[in-house]
């Protein structure tokens, strides 16, 4: 592992916190080190405080932020005198902790401390660093490891089994160190747990964070081969979208799930090594314990880890603890791959990343002995945290879009651009099809993946659904909006070419891309169909023949589709807007031309409905929104106008 320190960039730092930030950012670049909100880190410091006195701070991570991106507002300024005091108590619950924590700070509007505030208040030096880092779990997760973590290591590093994160291992080192002499060492090792590292010098204590991985490093290339990546077996999507669908039905909520063929899985012991426990025993509160084994039998192989997980709950759990839910949060197929879930687009990736990271930990103490991961009533003490149980207490306020996947064609403008973008923020996952390759760059969320295709291409729809589906798990909403509105001209200047094209992408296009969706839309979650077609099929004008054929073909495809869906409680609705003027075809020349025609300016030519409102890509994507929620969730086969009022539809 290399260093990333940068004299420029540090020079820039004008005080220690904003020097604490800078270094916490560079720990926070790498995986290998740190996680999704792992680690920690924390600069000590004296400030004037309201009295005009000199008194001793400790700026520690905030609680919810990420070393990846935090900023100086990401730390919570405590008294630091006050967390030693702290760390003198016999006893100390996890919730007084909490609150105690909370009692320290100076500013209540700062974020929460880290529950490690208190080890970081008792190490004396100014910077201390802390990480999970892969590599030196990885060797205490093996056979011997505790062994094996001495012998790679000199005296020089101070070696501690593992306890309970919070207060527990606050007292630990304190109690490990209150006679230490702290110039002897360089670094802490916590057995299944992490790294920490300390220094008055901000420099020092990054890089010797770097030079203690590399170690750990080091010795791994030197005793392993490199873990596997890639390989294994791709699934076909139809079966993963019905394993997501179990997964679902256990947890009693939609779930998002991701498929990666790897050759983790052709492991000969896979369905055994994947199933000792986690790399740190924080991961349990993303991936659970263990992962589900897959057979083939989706609803047997969930029933079978809901059942085991309850076993589990009830061995080690007090009378007052709430069961979690029983439902898997990844799950390995042998000789095939792995596949994760998530409550949410973001907790899918969280999930995902842990176990890409997981894996290859695995592997490489499966060639040092075998993966060893910590007991199980130790992964159940993490995993049932009191603080964890506090929060299940606490109303919930998950969006009903939360685990849900919608495909959007022509998502990379116009109208089929809006709806994307309101449907991630609403929660939604959500797959953009389009050939315009600019569909890919839509969004950098997590929540989006945009994929170039030519929906008139039945191998390319399918192959893109497929591949949707091993992505997010399923298809559950359906916005059929892909388009293209030919120049006007009368039936008889209408050549085979034109007529043919328009009917291509404004119905053959939709058929193919529902043909394609109904199987996944079958093991969907609340599934719903929302079709784009047009004004011009309750109201076609001349000049435009093509067009509002293929539109009136295109609803009454839909309207068969409700008649033939509606036992799998597939809704399917029909949206017909009008005069959206926010979209491609409207350009400034075009929108001139026809005002001229009207002998209106462009202003009165947007308002020319019966409401004088314009009308907006955001209002059809907010009646796409409200067709896949649960406000229409009883209706099927309707046809709703989005045009201001319309003389000829009314």
């Amino acid at each position: 592992m290399k260093s990333l320190w940068d004299d420029s960039a540090a020079a820039a730092c004008k005080t220690p916190l904003e020097l604490r930030a800078y270094t916490s950012r560079l720990l926070g670049q790498s995986a290998d080190l740190v996680l999704h909100g792992g680690g920690n880190t924390s600069v000590k410091d004296t400030i004037t405080n309201l009295f005009g006195e000199q008194e001793e701070i400790l700026f520690v991570k905030g609680s919810g932020h990420d070393l990846k991106t935090i900023q100086t507002d990401g730390f919570a300024p405590s008294r630091l005198g006050y967390l030693q005091r702290l760390a003198e108590l016999d006893e100390l619950s996890d919730t007084d902790m909490m609150r105690e924590l909370k009692c320290s700070m100076i500013d209540p509007s700062a974020p929460a401390p880290s529950v490690e505030a208190i080890l970081h208040a008792v190490i004396p030096h100014k910077y201390v660093d802390h990480t999970h880092t892969d590599a030196v779990v990885t060797l205490s997760n093996t056979v011997g490891g505790a062994e094996r973590i001495r012998d790679v290591y000199s005296d020089d590093i101070l070696i501690l089994d593992y306890v309970m994160p919070g207060f527990i291992l606050a007292k630990q080192v304190y109690e490990a160190t209150r006679d230490l002499d702290w110039s002897r060492y360089r670094g802490i090792i916590l057995l299944h747990h992490g790294v920490f590292t300390f220094s008055d010098d901000a420099r020092e204590a990054y890089e010797e964070m770097i030079r203690i991985v590399s170690q750990a490093e080091d010795y791994l290339a030197a005793s392993t081969e490199a873990p596997q990546t890639g390989g294994g077996a791709e699934i076909p999507a139809a079966d993963f979208a019905r394993i997501r669908h179990a997964v679902s039905v256990e947890r009693g909520g939609p779930v998002v799930a991701r498929y990666t063929a790897d050759g983790f899985a052709q492991l000969p012991n896979v369905s055994d090594c994947a199933r000792r426990g986690p790399v740190t025993p924080d991961h349990v509160l993303h991936t659970k314990r263990v992962p589900m084994l897959l057979t083939g039998n989706p609803g047997a192989d969930v029933e079978a880890f809901a059942n085991e997980y309850q076993r589990y709950f009830d061995e080690f759990a007090a009378d007052d603890l709430i069961c979690l839910d029983r439902a898997p949060r990844w799950a390995v197929y042998p000789d095939n791959g792995y596949a994760t879930f998530g409550i949410n687009g973001k907790r899918l990736q969280i999930c995902n990343d842990i176990v890409e990271h997981t894996v290859k930990c695995i592997q490489w103490a499966e060639q040092l002995g075998g993966w060893e991961a910590l007991p199980e009533k130790d992964i159940f003490e993490l995993e049932y945290w009191e603080l964890e149980q506090t929060k299940l207490k606490k109303p919930a306020s998950g969006n009903e879009f939360e685990g849900r996947v919608a495909l959007v064609t022509g998502a990379a403008s116009g109208i089929g651009k809006a709806t994307a973008l309101r449907l991630i923020d609403e929660g939604a996952c959500v797959v953009g099809l389009d050939i315009d390759a600019s569909v890919a760059q839509l969004s950098d969320s997590v929540l989006f993946k945009g994929r170039v295709v030519d929906l008139t291409d039945t191998a390319a729809v399918d192959g893109a659904l497929a591949e949707a589906v091993l992505h997010f798990g399923g298809i559950d909403i359906l916005f059929s909006n892909a388009g293209s509105f030919p120049p006007s001209a009368p039936i008889e200047s209408t050549g085979d070419d034109d007529w043919s094209q328009a009917l291509e992408l404004n119905v053959d296009s939709h058929f193919k891309v529902l043909r394609a969706a109904i199987p996944y839309l079958r093991v969907g979650i609340a599934p719903s169909v929302i079709i784009n077609a047009s004004k011009n099929v309750p109201a076609p004008g001349p000049g435009a023949a093509a067009y509002s054929a293929a539109k009136a073909a295109l609803t009454q495809l839909a309207r068969v589709a409700a008649l033939e869906l509606a036992d799998d409680r597939i809704r399917v609705n029909v949206l017909h807007p009008d005069a959206v003027f926010d979209t491609g075809i409207w350009t400034d020349d075009v929108l001139q031309a026809r005002a001229d025609k009207y002998g209106m300016s462009v202003a009165e030519y947007k308002r020319r409905n019966l409401m004088a409102t314009e009308v907006s890509a955001a209002d059809v994507a907010a009646a796409v929104v409200a067709l896949a929620d649960s406000t229409f969730a009883q209706s099927t086969g309707l046809q709703i106008t989005i045009d201001g009022g319309n003389e000829r539809t009314v």
